[in-house]
């Protein structure tokens, strides 16, 4: 047994520099083709009068690198190229929008843009969890509550919102005194 320690040793070694390249390389590709589009869509964009769904798409790759400013201004052209746009793709701006005021730690007009959103598209579970999130920042724990609850109405598996209501509800209760 002692004579094969080195093989298992080197051949667990090997499996995990494996593992590891290929997760790298993944990483990379990813970053790749991201940084490809980043890159294309911020030269046609540059250039000439793009889509909604473009200054989106660029948007959003901002909000990636956190350039909360420049995404939105983006997010913001991309409402107004369209004014034909669906809802369900209105609510979605709406909501990048929010998440970039949000990480901005700009809680107010997060929420006024997580409502917007709302309004569109009231199914909309993603908005309603970072609905929640911003009143949990601004200390709302009940308007919290209920918009976790309102997520877990629309999708009951949403572990999300489960994970923050059972937190919140913790908070609400009142300790009993002995």
């Amino acid at each position: 047994m002692n004579e094969n320690l080195p093989v298992i040793y080197i051949s667990a070694l090997l499996a995990i520099l494996v593992l590891a390249a290929i997760y790298i390389l993944r990483e990379v590709i990813r970053t790749r083709k991201q940084e490809t589009t980043f890159s294309r869509l911020q030269s046609k964009l540059k250039n000439e009068k793009g889509t909604a769904e473009e200054y989106y798409e660029l948007g959003s790759l901002y909000l990636d690198k956190k350039l909360f400013v420049q995404s939105l201004n983006l997010l913001k052209k991309a409402l107004k190229v369209d004014k034909e746009l669906p809802s369900e793709n209105q609510a979605l701006i709406h909501n990048a929008m929010g998440y970039a005021y949000f990480a901005q730690e700009q809680y107010d007009i997060a929420i006024r843009e997580y409502k917007e959103a709302l309004k569109l598209y009231p199914e909309y579970v993603i908005a309603l969890n970072n609905l929640g999130n911003v009143y949990e920042k601004k200390q709302m724990i009940v308007k919290a509550v209920e918009t976790y609850r309102e997520a877990t109405k629309y999708n009951p598996e949403n572990d999300t919102a489960k994970q923050r209501l059972k937190s919140l509800e913790k908070r609400l209760v009142p300790s009993k005194s002995k």
